[in-house]
């Protein structure tokens, strides 16, 4: 989707929502840690190396806000962000597909993931990213049916479209498109975003600042 898609008035919103202050305000290792669902939240899930870090930094506007763990699957919390001044709580979940930790350790995680989606009221929308290098995974087709069983609502962002030509892009689009129509929960706009160039990152913004009223 191109900028011309979101109202003006929209695109502006989101660039002051996320122009304020974006602050860390904890980590959470079980649903007892949860923050009061006193405002909306979004969240970002996906694989891990999908890109995850990188965009919420992008969508930010800092590079370092969100941190990629050295090592793939090491980061075992429901990561809570601040954004606007207590406007919204923006959650960056672990990322799925794990490093070499038992299968305890791997459980939990697992728990704690399915748990939150399930059961968070102030959740408005999950954002799933998928590579665009290699579209759904099976992994992705897993937290889709937790969702759809679950009643979440979720939407699509392609990640590192920048590091495929365009046609493929486009191709893997239409193909998670198709997909998605049989899938009750999901949202049917797939957003095409590079963190590196900044592509659909203004898109982003416009579409999480919808979800608020005027400030």
């Amino acid at each position: 989707m191109d900028a011309a898609s979101y109202p003006d008035d929209q695109i502006e919103a989101g660039r002051v929502l996320f122009s304020g202050n974006a602050t860390f305000v904890m980590g959470v290792v079980d649903l007892q840690g949860l923050p009061a669902a006193d405002r909306l939240e979004v969240c970002f899930a996906g694989r891990s190396n999908v890109g995850k870090s990188s965009l919420i930094n992008a969508l930010t506007g800092r590079a370092k806000l969100a941190r990629a763990s050295t090592e793939p699957g090491r980061t075992r919390e429901l990561n809570y962000f601040d954004i606007g001044e207590g406007r919204l709580y923006l959650v960056d979940l672990p990322g799925f597909g794990y490093a070499q930790v038992s299968k305890t350790q791997v459980a939990a995680w697992q728990k704690l993931i399915k748990s939150y989606l399930r059961g968070r009221p102030s959740l408005r929308r999950v954002f799933l990213l998928v590579d665009s290098r290699r579209g759904f995974m099976d992994t992705d087709h897993e937290i889709m049916d937790l969702l759809d069983g679950s009643a979440v609502n979720y939407q699509i962002i392609l990640t590192k479209v920048d590091k495929v030509p365009k046609p493929e892009v486009e191709k893997v689009a239409a193909d998670v498109a198709v997909k998605l129509k049989k899938r009750g929960a999901a949202h049917p706009v797939v957003l095409q975003t590079s963190s590196e160039k900044g592509w659909g990152i203004a898109e982003l913004r416009a579409e999480i600042a919808g979800f608020l009223p005027p400030a």
